[in-house]
């Protein structure tokens, strides 16, 4: 008789990754809009950032998505089906569940020039949390690290101890860090506690992302 034991991947973190498809000219209008409210100034800057703001940092308030700017509502109903795909198979929910479901949200938006990062930080009061691309800006080669998303293993002791036994674990039961490298138009969505930073970007065009924290009522 064969005996096999049986692999589990027990704590999971899930994630979402979907691209836009076309999404060329709605991140044309999305950039103009974005730059055109910074360049406002004070008016659209995020009074009271949860975060020290680097200084080459441009942060939104977190009202993003109340807007009715045509280019704004069209980026809201893409990540609000996906994400509501994402919550709706993540928990088993049924579509009439899901039409229960109220999502309630901050949203906003960053442009980071050359030297700009944020720090590793989590969002406690919300259950998901997404990025979308509008614009990766540049990286000076394909090995380098600038401005990606960076995500920590949340098994923050898994590795005290490393030996052969261990030490070259296999996805998703690998220690350390997990870097994503964002393309133009792509949504990424996760667990709101799950760490993450964006490394300094090192480019000379702008990076332009949005950014949510969604908490849900209803059943």
């Amino acid at each position: 008789m064969v005996v096999k034991t049986n692999l589990h991947a027990v704590f999971a973190v899930p994630f979402g990754e979907v691209q836009m498809p076309g999404a060329e000219a709605l991140n044309a209008r999305l950039r103009g809009h974005f730059l055109g409210l910074e360049a406002q100034g004070q008016a659209f800057k995020n009074p009271s950032p949860s975060l020290k703001q680097h200084e080459q940092v441009f942060e939104s308030d977190f009202t993003l998505f109340a807007s009715t700017e045509p280019c704004v509502t069209e980026l809201k109903a893409f990540c609000w089906a996906r994400l509501g795909e994402l919550v709706a198979e993540a928990n088993g929910y049924s579509q009439e569940q899901m039409a229960r479901i109220k999502i309630h949200s901050h949203t906003w938006f960053h442009i980071t020039r050359r030297g700009g990062r944020v720090m590793l930080h989590n969002h406690p009061m919300a259950s998901w949390s997404g990025v979308y691309c509008v614009d990766p800006g540049e990286a000076p080669d394909l090995h380098s690290e600038s401005g990606v998303l960076r995500f920590h293993n949340p098994h923050f002791y898994s590795n005290t101890f490393l030996d052969a036994g261990n030490l070259k674990l296999l996805p998703p039961f690998h220690h350390g860090v997990w870097n994503h490298r964002f393309k133009a138009g792509q949504l990424v969505m996760f667990p709101s506690w799950l760490p993450h930073e964006v490394l300094p970007y090192e480019g000379e065009r702008e990076r332009i992302t949005v950014a949510f924290n969604c908490w849900f009522s209803g059943s």
